[in-house]
């Protein structure tokens, strides 16, 4: 955005003084003033009379004269250096012709600068494409600058020099979080101890971010401003400033840091100490900013400039320790192109390796069915099952696997950067060529015991790595090509061994590159910086004697969306503008190509969850056997239609099966007019029934069709919504709803209407599970019945147990239908819906003919829908759903209470909607609502906005969630919600 002065400052208290002071201090002819924020300067912006602006600077009482001097200085150098392509502040001269003069209250010292205009980097969710490598363009020019900068004055940069880290965060240590923080900076100093005595000082701005330069219209950064933390500091230290700041952002915010820490290398080249030291600086940054706001914030908890930025410095942390320090150096490092060649005449490490197997790991491999993945140990199990099995097996390289990290982590560490091979115990290790023995730690594979590693620093200065492999020579030892330098560790027993008892156990040796020196990689990455990894970790199939892999056929980004835009009409959406590619789902998770699992909180078809192995196992039995249509007489379609009608209230009991929700309310209609030989059907407003002409007729909610309203057959008459939140009665004025709805019939009634019936959905679904007002449903269905209607209750939704006190939603207004038309829940995701009625109704309908559908009713699908049915008995899932959804809803309306834009929370059970609104109900912002999505999914959750405004976030799981994925979810929520207020406040 651009800076610009709000209407009149004039009546500010931190503006008294200001107007004069510059005009009789300066000489300026100032015609309006207005405050700029600081942390602690005071800021006013002047505008003068030739239409320019100055900053006056009123610095606080605790700097000095001799500081504001070196800052002066700083400037008038940069002002005059040819590497300095950006504007800068220059200083004004006082009547006195002095730069500093006292300010009127004799304590502070003020100065007027230039203002440099331009447009603010958005305080948005994640930075315009381009700006990180231009902000880290501008560091390294200011560093290059400063590098001849010698002021005797200079102060050090005082607490925000990294040098002082430790004393800034000792003084938190009193906090509950200091102790914490005081370990990570340890860890932080422990890793940068070698280097820290090689880092060069010299003069650096010390907090050059996005909130301290202005861009000019196509974006390039115009001028840098604030230099109020100008000092001594180490050169590293202003491009890890930089690259922390970076990771407050969604998206990928280490690729961006290092795009950031890239375009400065290439104005301001690193030394090897710089970057050694530069991911540690970057976390000691991170760990300052945290324990600063946590200081100030316990001395003074109304610091509203604390309030905003502590959730996104705490972010920036959280990021920058996503990385271990040897893996962000393998980064930063091949981000510079810092790495050694990739050799081409190499010898096998594993001998006997060409033509062992290849595992398939990845998400869509067999090996994962059934949820095996979520347990600890899982990939190291089923190699060791091939190995025995088969013989020698190998992994792919640069694959994306599937590992319990995929639920647990935000980020999840999916991309395998070595080969794993399966051998006997014992199996030597040998150098691949000549080189020096290098050891390393114990890296683990995923869920696995750690095992030592051993490799082979390369007389060309890559290092060849076995990881689970005992070595044979001491660190440093000089080897040749061939020579044995370990030998292959056995795992655990968890399969037979190779031959049998007196076979040989079996081992995993994970072999692979690093082109970045002697350092060790992680054996599995997560994928936001894959494309580095793969530089500096090339594939290693040469050192298993196997042919280079051909990389795994993942879609490019959008490749696979594309095809689908190509071949599917426009109109069949798909949620998100860069969605996911999901190939695999298990319970309440749907996983993508790259093995990251999303947390599914919109999914009620899948009632039992993903991957519900009963319902797998039973479907391929049954189309083993038989799979036809419901003409032929069988078996399931009995027990299916006896085990739903028992489900349903007494009376209705005759079941008719088609394939979908639509389907079902399309024929609840025909039955309705067959059974009462009249056309009319009443129905409400807000509501959406399925896709067929008849439940698309009755469907109105302009959500999904904005013209609904204006284009029902004359056939259908409406009543407006009981929407107690939003609509036209509220609070205790909700029972004038049904008062209308009766006017309205007796009004049909006056116009020679018949009604056939009502179909009307218990709960709004597509409101997000808006509640009827008490009372409503059993007057109106009264009503209806009195003239001689058939009452139809749209269960596609919210039945089955979804509800929790209730398996069918009609139940919480107290009334039983005529009809219950139902799908959805009762496939779990396969084509299957039913209407269920009484044998009057029923036989009613024959007077149409013969009713058929092929699919509907047929053998499998009956066996999903029986399946279906007893896994929600079984596994109490019902109950759970009273529970689990009490959680939620409980920890929704607390977000809610904290959050104004979250407005009221509708629903019951897990069937939940919340709304997102702009100052109270009349204020639906359906903008917000798809940005949280957003933002949610960034954050590995799943959620989509639904209702006639798109303003609400529907939630309505499956109904395995359980209360560790409710605290996630909230936590994801709670954690969007709060970074969007703060840098709405910035």
């Amino acid at each position: 955005m651009t800076i610009d002065l709000p209407p009149d400052g004039s009546g500010d208290d931190a503006l008294t003084g200001a107007m004069p002071f510059v005009r009789e201090t300066f000489g300026l002819e100032v015609v309006r003033v207005a405050a700029l924020g600081s942390n602690e300067d005071v800021n006013v912006v002047a505008s003068l009379a030739d239409g320019s602006r100055v900053l006056l600077k009123v610095s606080h009482p605790g700097i000095s004269r001799t500081a504001l001097e070196a800052q002066n200085a700083a400037l008038r150098w940069l002002g005059q250096h040819s590497a300095v392509s950006f504007e800068v502040p220059a200083l004004c001269t006082s009547l006195g012709g002095r730069e500093i003069e006292p300010w009127i209250d004799d304590e502070r010292l003020a100065r007027v600068l230039t203002f440099v205009e331009g447009a603010l980097p958005a305080a948005a969710a994640r930075p315009a494409a381009g700006l990180a490598t231009e902000l880290g363009r501008t560091a390294g020019r200011l560093a290059l600058a400063l590098a001849t900068f010698d002021q005797p004055e200079l102060p050090d940069g005082g607490q925000w020099d990294l040098r002082n880290a430790r004393a800034v965060v000792e003084d938190a240590v009193s906090l509950s979080l200091g102790e914490e923080l005081l370990a990570t900076l340890a860890a932080a100093e422990s890793r940068m101890a070698s280097a820290d005595s090689s880092l060069r000082v010299q003069a650096i701005h010390g907090d050059l971010t996005a909130d301290n330069v202005v861009l000019d219209d196509a974006g390039s950064v115009r001028g840098v401003i604030d230099f109020g933390d100008v000092g001594r500091g180490w050169l590293a230290a202003e491009i890890a400033v930089l690259a922390c700041s970076l990771l407050q952002h969604d998206g990928d915010p280490v690729e961006e840091a290092l795009q950031a820490v890239a375009a400065f290398d290439r104005e301001c080249p690193l030394a090897d100490a710089d970057i050694v030291a530069l991911w540690p600086l970057v976390v000691s940054r991170a760990v300052v900013l945290v324990a600063s706001a946590a200081r100030v914030l316990a001395d003074d908890p109304s610091n509203t400039y604390a309030q905003v930025r502590a959730p996104l410095e705490r972010r920036m942390l959280e990021r920058a320790l996503s990385l271990s320090f040897e893996e962000a150096e393998i980064l930063v490092r091949a981000a510079l192109g810092r790495l050694a060649a990739m050799p081409s005449d190499v010898a096998p490490m594993i001998a006997g390796l060409e033509d062992a197997d290849e595992a398939d790991l990845s998400v869509a491999s067999a090996v994962h069915s059934s949820g095996g993945w979520t347990r600890e140990g899982h990939i190291e199990k089923t190699l060791l099952q091939l190995g025995g099995f088969v013989g020698a097996t190998v992994t792919r390289y640069s694959e994306h696997r599937l590992t319990p990290g995929a639920i647990t982590e935000v980020l999840p560490r999916s991309l395998a950067i070595g080969i794993d091979a399966v051998v006997p115990a014992g199996t030597v290790v040998r150098a691949p060529a000549d080189g020096v023995v290098v050891l390393g730690g114990a890296v683990a594979m995923e869920g696995a015991e750690a095992l030592a590693s051993t490799g082979v620093v390369l007389d060309r200065g890559a290092t060849a790595w076995a990881r689970g492999a005992e070595p044979t020579r001491l660190a440093g030892e000089r080897v040749r090509a061939g020579d044995v330098i370990g030998r292959a560790v056995a795992r655990s027993p968890l399969v037979p061994a190779r031959g049998g008892d007196t076979g040989l156990p079996e081992a995993i040796v994970g072999i692979g590159w690093c082109l970045a020196g002697g350092l060790e990689p992680p054996v599995l990455v997560a994928p936001h910086t894959e494309s580095l990894w793969r530089v500096a970790c090339p594939d290693p199939s040469a050192l298993v004697g196997r042919a280079p892999e051909i990389p795994t056929q993942v879609s490019a980004p959008g490749a696979l969306l594309a095809r689908r835009d190509a071949i599917f009409a426009t109109v069949q959406e798909h949620y998100y503008a860069e969605p996911p590619q999901f190939e695999r789902g298990w319970r309440h998770h749907l996983v993508d190509t790259k093995g990251r699992a999303y947390l599914d909180m919109i999914n009620n078809v899948a009632i039992l969850g993903h991957g519900e192995p009963r319902l797998t196992d039973a479907v391929a039995a049954q189309m083993a056997r038989l799979n036809t249509n419901s003409r032929f007489h069988y078996e399931a379609l009995v027990e299916f239609s006896e085990a739903l009608a028992a489900r349903a209230p007494d009376g209705l009991d005759v079941v008719l099966l088609v394939n979908s929700g639509s389907e079902a309310v399309d024929l609840a209609i025909r039955v309705a007019r067959a059974a009462t030989g009249r056309s009319d059907i009443l129905a409400l407003t807000e509501a959406y029934h399925g896709w067929t002409v008849g439940a698309d007729a009755i469907s109105t909610s302009i959500g999904d069709n904005p013209s609904a309203l204006a284009t029902r057959p004359e056939w259908v008459h409406l009543l407006d919504a009981p929407n107690t939140y939003r609509g036209r009665h509220r609070g205790t004025g909700a029972p004038l709803y049904l008062a209308d709805a009766l006017v309205r019939l007796d009004a049909l009634d006056a116009a020679g209407v018949a009604l056939a019936g009502i179909v009307s959905e218990p709960i709004f679904g597509n409101g997000g599970g808006t509640l009827l007002p008490d009372g409503y449903l059993r007057g109106l269905w009264k009503a209806v019945r009195a003239r001689g209607g058939v009452c139809v209750s749209d269960e596609v939704q919210v039945s089955y147990g979804r509800l929790g006190e209730y398996f069918w939603g009609f139940e919480q207004q107290g009334v039983v239908p005529d009809v219950i038309a139902v799908a959805k829940a009762m496939g779990n995701g396969h084509p299957l819906g039913a209407v269920i009625t009484t044998r009057e109704i029923a036989d009613a309908f024959a007077v149409e003919g013969s009713f058929f559908s092929s699919a509907g009713g047929s053998p499998v699908s009956c066996v999903v829908g029986s399946t279906v049915l007893r896994v929600l008995e079984e596994d109490s899932l019902q109950e759970n759903a009273l529970v689990v959804g009490a959680l939620l809803a409980n920890g929704l309306r607390a977000l809610a209470a904290r959050y104004p834009v979250l407005g009221e929370v509708h629903g019951m059970g897990l069937y939940l909607g919340v709304e997102v609104v702009s100052g109270g109900p009349d204020g639906p912002d359906p903008d917000t609502a798809a940005a949280i999505c957003v933002d949610l999914l960034e954050e590995g959750v799943i959620v989509q906005p639904t209702g006639d405004h798109k303003n609400v976030l529907k939630i309505k799981p499956p109904l395995t969630i359980d209360a560790d994925a409710v605290e996630r979810f909230l936590a994801a929520l709670d954690g969007v919600m709060e970074r969007r207020a703060s840098r709405a406040a910035m």
